[in-house]
């Protein structure tokens, strides 16, 4: 029989039990969150339900009030049953998978697990989210059957938006039990599996802490500041903006604490055991409550000043006092600003002379050395690192990554020369004439293995497609600088989009012809997606402002006509066109990216999906189709007798709100909710997996006989639909929701969607409604308002009301 997780439980409701049991609930699993009674319970408390469970509901509504979302969907929420380790631990005798998240202390693990030894059902799964514990130890006393079914699940806080799950076989674990648990992660969960050993820390911890540790004990000694160091280690290399010491206030101080603790005791023999050593401000900050953003005060702060204004300060690592943050000024920063690609930024920072590049290379070196004398300790090979570090850390590129961006043998002349001792292993890969750790060869992926000095292939899961692989194999059939077209096989194609944010610019929409008269000629049907981006990425965030604010302020509002009309003819021409189309979003998925997707047949979404329609924060509508195609989305879900005879207002109010109050779902499942996916779009929750299993459905849909849909006219709301929403607008005005200048923009947002001066349940034309769009577009283009909302996003990232 083929194995299920319909009934999990999760036992600890804290930041990471509730984090875990959320995901499961948003993943479509019943989950049952224990934790234990309260001790200080009087006699009467005791005998009240309510109060046993305080602790546990606590976490719950943590959950359920958590900012970013732990849930999907509030309503995901109703999959979770909570309970107490008291009244209610029977319940998991039903369980398929118990994770056991509870306090760091190896006696109350190992009693809780005696306990559950006694009543879990013959074949269920049983995991500690442990980082520090050996597993071998918590389980020493159990029997054989409980040990062959019991693992390590290592998740990442926040468990919902990192990728990364770490899997730990026990001893006695049976392979079938790891092989079905990586699956579920990846498949289900939507997890990037990485394969650990039972060491302290495991992978990502292991080598993240020590990265940490090293630039921590080493800058003061630099006479670096804290702000230098973040500035060197950010996105310059590829790494989040939080760097080294944001991160650090993010996670805690005193969790930080205790993880380098943990490492320095258990990590005997560690070559670099010393880095596990916890500076001396860092102690001082944590016997000072100093520990970052639970405090309010950690590396940073911020203050107000006597006039209200709030002013970010770093702490100084000597005086322990705060001052006012400097802007880092290195050379070498200031040629990584300038770099386009992020090798050429690496490049940069890492083989400059100043003093942040001289640092920056020591720290550098020190990492790859780290990571290269861990294999095979905690790991079999260096993809585990590599992933660990993207996935747990959200770093771009792992150490042997980074590592290949400098060049492997250039790296090792440089550490010789330091000075430096170079592991046995790496010489021997370079004596032996291999120039990186990872290559591409006939459109495969390959690393290199220390164990048998060879290169060997990058295991992929089935569903996944590389373009970058497709790409370099010479799979490319059309393309510009800013968008490709993909040979992936069983005569699908993929155009994807390579530029800044994805934004959608003229070559964009000039290879769009193109590619849909080859993919008519040549193949069977379309995926439109992307890859590139961390997380959460960007399948497109909209048009290219700099490109429409260019043609508006130099009136060339012919030429801005004339793309628009191309945009739309392109959309329209997909949406017709007699082979299936299917679109593979993630992430940000804003205006003209949103708009490409509604043109698709079909939308095969990523679970972490930030779509909508929010042109009217740049004083602009959707022209791309979007105005047609939500109120589409909408009506076209009833059949023709009910939408005859149904009062379609309040549904036609509702698709309004999503472009005139700018909605952007906040997951796929609330784009679901709110109309923007429809019942025949699906999610993916692994994004690893998105272009694959987006080439499945249209493979599905030639083989069930694909049909392109008839252009039928569209049943719109004319003018009952304009009142109804002006009357909502005005309300909107009044309550201080919207000012005058988009109740402007929203009433003629109204005007497009309901079908222009037609009287209601009027059958409009598309070709009319993307005229009115167009004649909407041009007209705001020329609004001073709309024109400083542009400029004031293009310089800011963010919206203007005006």
């Amino acid at each position: 029989m083929t194995k299920k997780i319909r009934q999990a439980a999760v036992i600890g409701s804290g930041i990471m039990g509730g984090g875990i049991a959320a995901l499961l609930a948003s993943s479509g699993v019943k989950v049952l969150l224990l934790d234990i009674v309260p001790f200080d319970l009087t006699d009467d408390e005791k005998k009240d339900p309510t109060q046993r469970n305080r602790i546990v509901k606590a976490g719950l509504d943590a959950v359920v009030k958590s900012r970013p979302a732990l849930l999907m969907s509030p309503g995901d929420a109703a999959r979770i049953e909570i309970g107490n380790l008291e009244d209610d631990f029977d319940k998991l005798a039903t369980c398929d998978w118990i994770c056991e998240v509870v306090v760091e202390n190896l006696k109350i693990k190992q009693q809780l697990f005696a306990r559950i030894e006694t009543i879990r059902k013959p074949d269920a799964i049983i995991t500690t989210n442990t980082s520090g514990i050996p597993l071998k130890e918590i389980s020493r006393e159990l029997g054989p059957e409980f040990k062959a079914h019991f693992m390590g699940t290592h998740f990442f806080n926040p468990v919902r938006y990192m990728h990364l799950l770490e899997l730990i076989p026990g001893e006695e674990t049976r392979k079938e039990i790891f092989d079905f648990m990586a699956k579920f992660g990846e498949k289900q969960l939507g997890k990037g599996i990485v394969w650990a050993k039972d060491t302290p820390n495991f992978v990502g911890n292991r080598i993240g802490i020590q990265n940490m540790g090293s630039a921590m004990n080493a800058m003061v000694e630099a006479g670096l500041t804290i702000p230098e160091v973040d500035a060197l280690f950010g996105p310059a290399m590829g790494r989040p903006k939080t760097a080294v010491f944001k991160t650090s206030d993010l996670v805690g101080l005193d969790t930080l604490s205790h993880v380098f603790q943990n490492a320095h005791d258990m990590c005997t023999d560690d070559e670099q055991r010393e880095t596990f050593k916890l500076p001396d401000f860092l102690k001082k900050m944590v016997e000072n409550n100093l520990l970052g953003n639970k405090t309010r005060a950690g590396f940073y702060k911020t203050e107000k000043t006597k006039e209200g204004k709030r002013v970010r300060k770093v702490i100084n690592p000597v005086t322990l006092e705060y001052e006012a943050i400097t802007t880092p000024d290195f050379p070498c920063l200031t040629a990584a600003k300038k770099a386009r690609t992020l090798e050429d930024k690496i490049a940069a920072i890492l083989k400059g002379d100043d003093k942040g590049a001289i640092f920056a290379w020591k720290m550098a070196a020190n990492s790859f050395l780290y990571a290269a004398c861990r294999i095979p300790e905690i790991s079999d090979t260096i993809i585990e690192i590599d992933n660990a570090m993207k996935w747990g850390y959200n770093f771009t590129k792992g150490p042997f990554e980074i590592w290949d961006a400098y060049g492997v043998a250039a790296a090792v002349e440089r550490m010789k020369a330091d000075g430096i001792s170079i592991p046995a292993h790496v010489q021997a890969m370079v004596d032996g004439g291999n120039e990186t750790f990872y290559k591409l060869e006939n459109g495969v992926h390959l690393y290199y293995d220390f164990a048998s000095n060879t290169y060997k292939e990058v295991p992929n899961s089935r569903a996944k497609i590389s373009l970058a692989a497709a790409k370099g194999s010479g799979k490319t059939v059309l393309g510009n600088d800013s968008a490709s077209l993909v040979d992936i096989g069983d005569d699908v194609f993929c155009l994807e989009f390579h530029t800044k944010m994805n934004a959608i610019n003229g070559k964009i929409v000039d290879i769009l012809d193109d590619v849909l008269e080859y993919v008519d000629k040549n193949g069977a049907g379309l995926v439109i997606g992307n890859q590139a981006g961390g997380t959460p990425g960007a399948f497109s965030a909209g048009a290219d402002l700099y490109f429409v604010s260019n043609l508006a302020k130099e009136k060339k509002f012919t030429e801005l006509d004339d793309f628009l009309n191309r945009v739309q003819t392109a959309i329209q021409n997909a949406r017709y066109a007699h082979f299936p189309v299917v679109a593979a979003p993630y992430g940000m998925t804003l205006g003209g990216g949103c708009e490409v997707c509604f043109g698709a047949d079909k939308i095969v979404a990523h679970a972490e999906l930030y779509l909508g329609l929010v042109e009217i924060g740049v004083g602009l509508l959707p022209a791309g189709g979007g105005c047609m195609n939500i109120w589409k989305r909408f009506v076209t879900l009833l059949p023709d007798s009910a939408a005859k005879q149904t009062d379609l207002t309040k549904l036609f109010v509702d698709a309004f709100m999503n472009v005139g109050s700018a909605k952007v779902s906040t997951s796929a499942a609330h784009a679901r909710s709110n109309g923007f996916l429809v019942p025949g779009d699906r999610i993916v929750f692994n994004r690893d997996n998105l272009i694959g299993e987006a080439k499945k459905d249209v493979l599905k849909m030639v083989d069930e006989g694909y049909a392109p849909e008839i252009m039928n006219p569209l049943l719109v709301m004319g003018s009952a639909g304009q009142e109804m929403v002006n009357a909502k607008i005005s309300k909107m005005v009044q309550g201080g929701y919207m000012s005058e200048y988009d109740a402007f923009l929203a009433k003629r947002i109204a005007f497009v969607m309901s079908g222009g001066e037609v009287n209601n349940k009027s059958q409009v034309m598309e070709k009319a409604l993307l005229k009115l769009e167009r004649e909407a577009f041009l007209d705001f283009v020329r609004e001073e308002k709309t024109l400083a909302r542009i400029d004031h996003m293009l310089k800011t990232g963010k919206p203007l009301r005006n």
